[in-house]
């Protein structure tokens, strides 16, 4: 699918020279020709990069014009020089583009603990001001320019029609690798949209969605210290009405779990991506709290690397997850084989399902306690010796 900025956007990447290899840009810039709603999901790490800080006594707003983001260096625990830093992009770009300090949004991604380059990112906000553009190579490189340990970069569309007829497009940019945790945010995110939303009806969707598909991803279970996800809307196509309002739900939805996939299946050294599902719950909340404890068990994760459908392992994660839920009910699936089922093994081929778990990368876990209608999909990895290395070796 074709990735396209909504009308009234313009995007650049440039390379400042914070990342060494001059390939790999490491400054975007995201531009809103005019004042647009913006509204703001933040880390919940008591220890958050001064972006966070900057950002939370913004959105959510109705006056927004840019947002300013930089990678390889997280600006976090740089304690009131990396305020005065990130408050300098802001007042940079905002002189950039004729607007308020108050109106610039500020990103920043990468090693904690280093204080930023600011005479580089300085001349790589002038520059990414001259080569802002709508076309899909700014946009490319926009995302490009968001990028740590990524291989890839994350980009998602969904578009609907208003009962108007108006055409309503949603484009977002995502980044994230590792450090992956839920308890939103647990990576960099921007969606962009020309619907006219509240300031406060645009923080309520964001929020849900967010809660629906960031909040239902985890490759560590470490939640980083500079995560966002920023929704910015133009109103460039008008006011919705109320059932429009639960077709931007549904596109917002499904633009997020697009880059939520996307970001668990470029995971560091992953081998397997996983797609969980957790079903037959009395509530939503006992589905995710089981989802969880089972897509962080280590010695789950490690089964799904060898393509061992080790159900033991699963099983036990549910009984230590702390969810009421009936154990004696439990149905659990690998790739839609029956494994387990009323508190017993199934007759299975163990052989063929282990070499179906090698053979594919999604590895599917359906998890039914035929208890309720709630449930829930959550999305993890594999733990493989490669992710070890890499991440042993992070700043060194």
């Amino acid at each position: 699918m074709e990735h396209q900025l909504p009308p009234g956007f313009e995007a650049a990447g440039v390379h400042c020279g914070i990342k060494r290899n001059p390939q790999k840009p490491d400054l975007a810039l995201v531009v809103s020709r005019r004042e647009c709603t913006a509204a703001g999901v933040y880390t919940q790490n008591r220890v958050f990069g001064a972006p966070i800080a900057w950002n939370r006594q913004i959105t959510p707003s109705n006056q927004v014009r840019a947002v300013v983001v930089n990678s390889g260096n997280a600006n976090a625990c740089t304690g009131q020089r990396g305020l005065r830093d990130a408050e300098a992009m802001a007042q940079a770009v905002a002189d950039q583009l004729g607007c308020r300090q108050q109106q610039v949004l500020v990103l920043s991604t990468g090693i904690i603990g280093q204080y930023l380059p600011m005479d580089k990112i300085m001349r790589g906000i002038a520059q990414a001001r001259e080569q802002l553009g709508a076309s899909q190579d700014h946009l490319l490189q926009a995302a490009r320019g968001m990028l740590t340990t990524d291989t890839r970069p994350k980009l998602a569309s969904a578009r609907f029609s208003t009962t108007r007829g108006q055409d309503v497009p949603l484009c977002g940019i995502a980044k994230g690798a590792g450090m992956i945790a839920p308890n939103m945010a647990t990576m960099l995110a921007v969606v962009m949209t020309t619907a006219q939303l509240a300031p406060e009806q645009a923080q309520q969707m964001l929020h849900q969605a967010a809660d629906e598909t960031f909040n239902c991803l985890s490759i560590d279970g470490h939640t980083s210290t500079s995560d966002a996800v920023l929704l910015l809307a133009t109103g460039e196509s008008g006011p919705l009405e109320q059932e429009d309002r639960h077709r931007f739900q549904a596109a917002l939805h499904q633009v997020c779990e697009q880059l939520a996939r996307q970001i668990a299946d470029d995971g560091e050294g992953i081998t397997h991506l996983v797609q969980l599902d957790v079903e037959g719950c009395p509530d939503r909340q006992t589905a995710r709290q089981v989802a969880k404890t089972v897509a962080e068990s280590v010695l789950v994760k490690t089964a799904i690397a060898g393509g061992d459908p080790n159900w033991g392992r699963i099983v036990s994660a549910v009984g230590y997850a702390g969810a009421d839920v009936p154990l004696d009910r439990l149905v659990l699936e690998i790739n839609g084989v029956p494994i387990y089922a009323q508190g017993g093994p199934c007759t299975f081929d163990a052989q063929g399902l282990a070499q179906s778990m090698k053979q594919q990368r999604l590895v599917r876990i359906r998890l039914d306690f035929q208890q309720g209608e709630a449930r829930v999909r959550f999305w993890t990895t594999d733990l493989t010796v490669e992710y070890v290395r890499f991440n042993s070796q992070y700043t060194t």
